[in-house]
């Protein structure tokens, strides 16, 4: 795929964007690319997690290639691109991010698309789209105010300017911040022990934090308690129950 590495190891896919010499800024082919990844995924019900990164040292992802958004005919076609955000957002499956470097404009609002969120002691989360004169439409504004709050998320938007791993991780916008050769083993050591669990209730919990984020409390309940009666009423939760009784690891099929 174009610029856009994909493999899977067992229950683990990765999704590398693979064009460091552009701090992995995306193209529309790209794009596309991610888009083909995430079907892959949705449709393979043997995947149970993911972990999406950036190759090279220097950038995750320095968000959307700049040189080519003048290529756009017209405002609408520019508004009714292939949005890379809503691909990653778009996977059923919990995403791990791994940030290593840059993050900034559409490859923080990438970081953000993710689940779990990890960065490497370099890493740099900015969006600075204000600078050039426009701001961010992928989700920038509601995943920084769901993460950090609204005075952090004026800060970043309203300046510019990027924020170190550190701080990301003291406003919560990152759940770990370790050292550049210990970030990926960490990242593949996260989505083993999500893939271990019952996949149908990791997909579950993922809508429920989603819910969290979107509805009134008394509705989110609620729909917590419809997904698990599903997840009850799932092979899974009777193998868990099982297992449990025996004293044993349980195993998890997906039905």
């Amino acid at each position: 795929m174009a610029h856009v590495e994909y493999r899977q190891d067992g229950p683990v896919a990765e999704i590398i964007l693979n064009r460091p010499e552009k701090l992995n800024a995306i193209t529309p082919d790209m794009a596309e690319a991610l888009q083909k990844a995430a079907d892959t995924i949705n449709k393979d019900r043997d995947i149970r997690a993911v972990i999406f990164s950036g190759a090279g040292e220097q950038a995750f992802s320095a968000g959307s290639d700049i040189s080519l958004l003048d290529t756009y005919p017209d405002p609408w076609a520019f508004r009714n691109r292939a949005e890379y955000n809503d691909i990653i957002r778009s996977i059923r499956s919990p995403v791990v991010c791994a940030v290593n470097g840059f993050a900034l404009g559409g490859g923080l609002e990438l970081a953000l698309a993710a689940d779990i969120l990890i960065a490497a002691e370099n890493a740099l989360f900015g969006a600075p789209e204000i600078k050039l004169g426009w701001i961010g439409g992928g989700g920038v504004t509601t995943g920084l105010v769901s993460a950090i709050g609204a005075r952090n998320a004026a800060l970043m938007l309203m300046t510019g300017d990027p924020v170190s791993a550190q701080k990301a991780c003291e406003w919560g916008l990152v759940s770990e911040v370790l050292a550049r050769d210990a970030l990926m083993d960490r990242a593949r050591e996260i989505a083993r022990s999500i893939a271990a669990n019952a996949p149908i209730a990791a997909e579950t919990a993922k809508l429920n934090i989603s819910a969290a984020l979107n509805m009134p409390a008394e509705q989110s309940v609620r729909y917590e308690r419809d997904l698990q009666t599903v997840c009850f009423a799932t092979e899974d939760a009777a193998e868990g129950r099982r297992a449990f009784a025996e004293k044993r690891p349980a195993v998890f099929r997906g039905r």
